[in-house]
């Protein structure tokens, strides 16, 4: 697990047209900037420098033929953490900001399919999945809690970058999960 600590690293990422780069990317394999561009609806211009600024942070990377605007580019699968206790203060701002973004993103991603699932066939509507909990837990159970879903999610996430290991029949899915400490009540 690559450790975040430049504030500009995470910046590279904190704007939704660079997300959205990403998850075409992700989604759906190497690509230019002309051909994400339409996908986008953004010039070819403004996606070539939003992937310049991906690649200088190791986000994406040139994925070999073609120049220019007709070069291909392709996602780098690299797990990152970020928000460690002794981040600098313009890094603990700046993971903020794309911690806030990035599940903003997601629970949109959520609404979306609640909203539409009603429409895919049975099998992926009645495996999708949203769960509740509260436990009570120490500092080392949570963290070690943790540790077994970030196992579980690196199992398959992989997968995103290097299509040739996808199993026929997979969809793309997205995982989201916390576990945030209850503020302690007033006493």
């Amino acid at each position: 697990m690559h450790e975040v600590r430049d504030p500009q690293e995470l910046r590279a990422i904190a704007h939704p047209v660079r997300l959205q780069l990403l998850d075409e990317l992700f989604l759906g394999g190497p690509a230019t900037a002309t051909e994400l561009a339409e996908r986008l609806s953004q010039s070819p211009a403004n996606c070539s420098w939003h992937l310049r600024q991906l690649a200088r942070y190791g986000y994406v990377e040139e994925a070999g033929g073609g120049a220019g605007r007709r070069r291909p580019w392709r996602a780098i699968f690299r797990p990152r953490r970020w928000g460690a206790a002794d981040d600098s203060a313009a890094l603990a701002h700046a993971g903020s900001a794309v911690s806030e973004l990035l599940l903003r993103r997601e629970l949109d991603q959520l609404s979306d399919w609640r909203a539409a699932r009603r429409a895919e066939p049975a099998a992926w509507r009645d495996n999708g999945f949203v769960n509740q909990a509260i436990g009570w837990l120490t500092a080392d159970e949570l963290a070690a809690v943790s540790a077994e879903i970030e196992a579980i999610l690196l199992r398959y996430a992989g997968r995103a970058a290097l299509p040739a290991d996808r199993p026929e029949g997979a969809r793309p899915i997205r995982f989201v999960a916390w576990g945030v400490p209850v503020p302690a009540a007033p006493q």
